[in-house]
């Protein structure tokens, strides 16, 4: 999977999820996630933020896609059957 394949699957992973995603830049959905948590994530250089902010930013993204991504496996091995 490449990098747009993988951009658009976080634009529909996200958008499922109930986030406002702009297609054409789809890792902006970062500073929705991170107003919703109450970190502040701004554009550039974010070296202010701990472990545990960036955790709670990067976390519902990643941690979404991963479960669409077993959800997406366990479709095909109920296929296969």
């Amino acid at each position: 999977m490449g990098k747009k394949e993988l951009n658009q699957f976080k634009n529909n992973v996200m958008k499922a999820k109930g986030y406002n995603v702009n297609s054409e830049k789809p890792d902006d959905v970062k500073y929705e996630v991170a107003k919703e948590q109450g970190i502040p994530l701004q554009e550039g250089y974010n070296g202010h933020l701990t472990s545990e902010q960036a955790g709670k930013v990067g976390g519902p993204i990643g941690g979404n896609m991963v479960k669409e991504m077993v959800r997406m496996a366990q479709e095909q091995m109920r296929q296969k059957k």
